[in-house]
């Protein structure tokens, strides 16, 4: 019984990151679905950034501020110039053009080109020397081979559409939800092709967030004090972007409708607890682990945008989604093997063999100090073989004579 609860939670500390990042994929879908409803309902995108993270400050500062009041780090000017690029990355460039884009394209057509995130992370992530690149391993080839069936998946789902998938529950979807903002005008179409653009800014900037926060946490140790700090000035940032860009008054109401709750569950999940678990998990796996998880938000999104806002799903979309989680698997299989190679790694590197002149010798040298451990290593090696002692009186050598020589 001890030996199968030990499997099991041995499983289960392998599997966290995995489900922790499945998880927040559903919390991210959620949210693009029920932003495009209070899009769709006239809320401003700058207004809805700013409540946003607002929620989002408010959801974790307390914990912040009770959990992390005795390792919080002394903030520098470079860690808070740090913090202020990513409140400007995360916060303000990447919410405001996505959510931009959402209001001119789909849900799913959002996330189908959010999926180039794995790729432009990857790359930026080699280029920044955080993720080595050996093509001659086959761990780095299924990476590289995932990330391009990812970005290609998404590309088939953008440019070639093929016969309606027709599906039982769209025909009861109610008509309030259902998204009618997709025309075949002249004019609906340019506002496709820049709401297209506005995703392709936002994911770069996501992708930068991404690589600027595992920089900034070897630094700050304190993963809720710098979510908290990131959404906070996150904040302030979104205010005066939305004092400049919106000038009716009216913008800012708010009720107990879908903007309330559109505001508050991007706040608390996608971005407050989102934070802070995907920097958890960035710690442990890096950046391109936790980005190779966003094709599975474009699938998740695809079924319940069937659901809510009768979305059409396109034969091109399932044929999209098939390569996307080819890719996505590749990516993660590279990433097991390079996070097991670098686990045996650690636990060999502490040991390692003198380099005397004798092959045969046993000894090994504990480079972290700990004596008892080369004790007990050298006591496994040691044969058991009885020691006898023999004691037995040697003779003593007779005195020889030994002529001076003459001079």
């Amino acid at each position: 019984m001890e030996g199968k609860l030990g499997c099991f939670a041995r499983f289960f500390l392998t599997s966290k990151p995995y489900i922790a990042m499945i998880c927040l994929q559903f919390g991210y879908a959620g949210m693009n679905i029920i932003t495009k409803v209070s899009l769709n309902g006239g809320m401003s995108h700058y207004v809805l950034v700013v409540y946003r993270h607002a929620f989002a400050t408010a959801a974790i500062a307390p914990f912040a501020i009770i959990l992390e009041r005795n390792i919080r780090p002394k903030i520098t000017f470079s860690l808070f110039m740090q913090m202020f690029v990513l409140g400007l990355l995360g916060p303000v460039i990447d919410q405001n053009f996505y959510y931009a884009g959402l209001k001119f394209t789909s849900p799913t057509f959002s996330c189908a080109m959010s999926n180039m995130l794995p790729a432009m992370t990857f790359v930026m992530a080699v280029l920044c020397r955080m993720e080595k690149l050996d093509l001659k391993k086959v761990r780095s080839q299924a990476k590289v081979i995932g990330t391009v069936l990812t970005v290609a998946g998404a590309m088939l789902m953008t440019l070639y559409k093929g016969n309606v998938v027709e599906l039982i529950w769209t025909k009861h979807v109610h008509p309030h939800y259902a998204d009618t903002s997709s025309t075949t005008t002249e004019s609906a179409d340019k506002e496709w092709v820049f709401g297209s653009i506005l995703l392709i800014i936002a994911t770069f900037a996501w992708a930068s967030f991404f690589i600027l926060q595992n920089v900034t946490m070897r630094r700050y140790k304190a993963p809720l004090s710098l979510t908290c700090l990131v959404c906070f000035i996150g904040t302030l940032q979104s205010i005066v972007v939305t004092f400049v860009m919106e000038h009716k008054p009216n913008a800012w109401t708010i009720g107990w409708d879908m903007n309330l709750l559109a505001a508050a569950y991007a706040g608390i999940v996608s971005s407050s607890i989102a934070y802070y678990v995907q920097g958890l998990v960035m710690e442990k796996r890096g950046p391109v682990f936790v980005t190779a998880f966003s094709p599975l938000m474009m699938i998740i999104v695809a079924i319940m945008g069937s659901f809510i806002l009768a979305e059409k799903i396109y034969m091109g979309g399932v044929m999209g989604a098939i390569l996307i989680v080819m890719g996505l698997y590749s990516v993660l299989w590279g990433k097991y093997k390079e996070y097991k190679e670098k686990e045996l790694a650690e636990i060999l590197d502490p040991v390692k063999p003198t380099s005397g002149n004798n092959k045969n010798d046993n000894i090994m040298i504990v480079t972290d100090g700990a004596e008892d451990v080369e004790m007990q290593r050298n006591e496994a090696y040691r044969p058991s073989v009885p020691i006898i002692a023999i004691s037995s009186s040697m003779p003593t050598p007779p005195m020889i004579a030994v002529e001076a020589p003459k001079v």
